[in-house]
């Protein structure tokens, strides 16, 4: 997505400025943000609801403008563009909240000991670097696609940031085109109904035999299946994918092997089997992963699958005065992804910040929903699909099944409807 020139300048004049003027010393430093999503900004407007003086500082690698990331995987079919769903610009966003907004600028060291980070922004031929200082910092710096080898990121798409959703959505219009997509989880699933109500061919592969295995049992994923497909959504289960080539025509030739865990009669005969499918687009859509560099730099205890370990209660990780929220941290060693609990959290960390007194964070695991309209699915609790699943209702029109912890005590729930005819 072509970028304003004048915006861009103006964003990077104002970025020099916070640079210069945020000084390496303690003395009212403030609060540092990492990261201009969703979490970063729920933050900022946690504090401000509870204190407009103390001084904020976030810093974000793209142009900060606020947009609502899970509308990603359903604005194709509704032709919306990346600007129809950007809420406030950053610039305009910063300057109603009151806080100093480093636009283009990458946070490439913390130095917790000292309390400061290490920023970078390319200006022109020069890139400026500076220590600034922190009171509290907060990691609100997402997660970022996990792409396997045989999906090489230089010849696949993914939709978890709307410049990256905006460029795809430029070369998807005005022609119907053949799409595979990587990965039928939540979001691989979502984005496969999205794109097929645009118009598009869609193959969806996954190395389960149905969509949302690792969360579901296949009682209830071979019914999410069967709605996927009859949409006219091609669904590839037990397949993997082996190699992404570029053909010279501008196409991409996608290799997919069998494998032996496929239990699926209709993909049976492919069991071990390598196939090519000649597609437009790959979409990779297999899981995400936080980056290691800044928590390592600090000494933050981390898992770079499920992210930043934190303390419950507080949202403080394992060194003083830093906090994580949202993709990019974990509490009891589950990644946390979802929406719904970041009032909550940045609530936690304004308070913390703030001095102020609090009863502290409980995590209460969202009720996730499927966005298709081939299907209704609601889930409560940590959903495990290997887990021990009991049946509680089960007719043509609906399925409820209830997961079981070691203690036979219920630990998720699963309702499946499909829509009205």
């Amino acid at each position: 997505m072509p970028v304003d020139a004048n915006l861009e300048s103006t964003q990077n004049q104002k970025t020099d400025q916070t640079i210069a003027s945020v000084s390496a010393t303690h003395s009212g430093a403030g609060v540092i943000i990492v990261g201009a999503g969703l979490a970063g900004w729920g933050v900022v407007d946690a504090i401000r609801a509870k204190d407009q003086d103390i001084a904020i500082t976030m810093i974000t690698a793209d142009s900060g403008d606020r947009y609502h990331k899970p509308m990603l995987t359903m604005a194709i079919s509704q032709n919306k563009s990346a600007a129809d769903l950007i809420r406030a610009t950053g610039v305009d966003a910063a300057e109603t909240a009151n806080i100093k907004l480093m636009t283009n600028t990458r946070v490439t060291q913390i130095d917790a000991d000292n309390q400061q980070v290490m920023v970078a922004a390319n200006r022109g031929d020069n890139q400026v670097t500076q220590a600034l200082a922190y009171d509290n910092l907060v990691l609100a710096m997402g997660a970022h696609p996990a792409f396997p080898k045989s999906l090489p990121e230089e010849l696949v798409w993914h939709v978890n940031h709307i410049e990256r959703f905006a460029q795809l959505q430029a070369e998807l219009a005005n022609s119907s085109q053949k799409i595979a997509i990587v990965g039928a989880g939540m979001v691989g699933t979502e984005i496969a109904e999205d794109l097929l109500k645009a118009g598009h061919n869609i193959t969806l592969i996954d190395l389960n035999d149905a969509p949302l295995a690792q969360m579901l049992p296949p009682q209830a994923t071979s019914r999410i299946k069967d709605a996927v497909r009859s949409q006219g959504i091609e669904f590839l289960g037990g397949c993997q994918v082996t190699q992404v080539t570029a053909l010279n025509d501008g196409q991409y030739e996608v290799a997919v092997a069998g494998l032996k865990s496929n239990t699926d009669k209709a993909d049976s005969g492919n069991i071990n089997k390598e196939r090519s499918i000649i597609v437009d687009h790959v979409i990779a859509s297999t899981g995400l992963l936080v980056d290691d560099k800044l928590p390592e730099s600090a000494g933050i205890e981390f898992d770079r699958r499920t992210g930043i370990v934190v303390d419950e209660q507080t949202l403080e990780t394992s060194q003083p005065h830093i906090y994580a929220i949202g993709d990019c941290m974990s509490i009891g060693g589950v990644a946390c992804r979802y929406v719904a609990p970041l009032r909550a959290q940045a609530a936690t960390i304004a308070d913390s910040v703030l001095g102020r007194d609090h009863d502290g964070y409980t995590h209460k695991p969202p009720m996730i929903r499927l966005k298709n309209k081939a299907i209704s699915v609601m889930v409560t609790g940590v959903p495990n699909g290997g887990a021990t699943w009991q049946t509680v209702t089960d007719t043509d029109e609906e399925l409820v099944m209830e997961q079981q912890d070691d203690k036979e005590e219920i630990a998720a729930t699963v309702t499946i409807k499909l829509p009205a005819a």
